[in-house]
């Protein structure tokens, strides 16, 4: 089996598929993983969300920021924004299915020595403590009060770990790590004012994967949604998101003992 990991598509149905035929993607041989994101900004958010259900254990996605978003607002707690593409998912007769699919989706996923998320990690946390925290807020996405984990779920504070957070304090920061981050201080303490690529932020502040003695140095972390980043590769970590949307290019990187990468060139949405 050929696994591939992919970059934020964010609706670009019509890039996802140009990006498989140029990887000869066979659903009964291969599996994708996709880093986030699926949804929102670009043309064809509904005709991206249906196919990679379709695509059944051939498809691994985690949780992006849009994603979460698209249940929120599915559930009234969030309100569209002007820029939003969601209307035909809210609007499709199996809307409801669809948002049941994409909550039980997970934050982190773990296989074959590779570590997949959509933002970054907390530099405090191990790898296994980042699992069993992204665990604990997909029990409550797929629980039974899922609408009001979207009541306490927005927010920037708190910024900075600690064991002692109050249980809606300690969701919160989870989850803007795994969907929301890319720039930190050196103690870990998340900043959301900046998203350029590094170098244009200011000196206190670093991406979260250089952060120094950050706990999962050693594990091999694929992630997206840093798209002004562009791919990248260093400090174990692959970043994926190329800005697809922004008619950058949609990249596939292919998982082994050496990395291949693959990319096609997007139309700006």
């Amino acid at each position: 089996m050929s696994i591939y990991a992919i970059g934020d598509i964010q609706g670009c149905y019509d890039s996802l598929r140009r990006l498989l035929d140029k990887i000869a993607f066979d659903p009964g041989h291969d599996q994708l993983w996709f880093a986030g994101d699926l949804v929102n900004r670009g043309p064809k958010s509904l005709e991206t969300l249906r196919f990679i259900k379709s695509l059944g254990d051939a498809a691994i996605c985690v949780l992006g920021n849009h994603d979460l978003h698209l249940i929120a607002t599915a559930v009234n707690q969030r309100k569209l924004k002007a820029k939003d593409s969601l209307g035909p998912v809210l609007a499709a007769p199996d809307c409801d299915e669809l948002i049941h699919w994409l909550r039980h989706r997970p934050l982190l996923h773990r296989d074959k020595g590779f570590n997949l998320l959509h933002a970054g990690l907390a530099p405090q946390w191990s790898i296994k403590q980042a699992e069993k925290l992204a665990r604990q807020v997909e029990r409550i996405l797929q629980g039974k009060h899922y609408a009001d984990f979207f009541k306490h779920m927005y927010g920037d504070k708190p910024d900075i770990w600690s064991e002692d957070l109050s249980p809606f304090n300690r969701t919160r920061f989870v989850v803007n790590c795994f969907t929301r981050m890319r720039y930190c201080d050196a103690s870990g303490r998340l900043d959301f004012h900046y998203n350029g690529p590094p170098g244009s932020q200011p000196d206190h502040l670093m991406p979260w994967f250089m952060v120094p003695d950050r706990k999962t140095q050693k594990d091999t972390i694929i992630f997206g949604h840093w798209s002004t980043l562009g791919f990248y590769h260093g400090y174990n970590c692959y970043a994926i998101d190329t800005g697809c949307l922004w008619g950058g290019e949609l990249t596939a990187i292919k998982l082994g003992k050496t990395i291949k990468k693959y990319s096609i060139r997007c139309k700006q949405s």
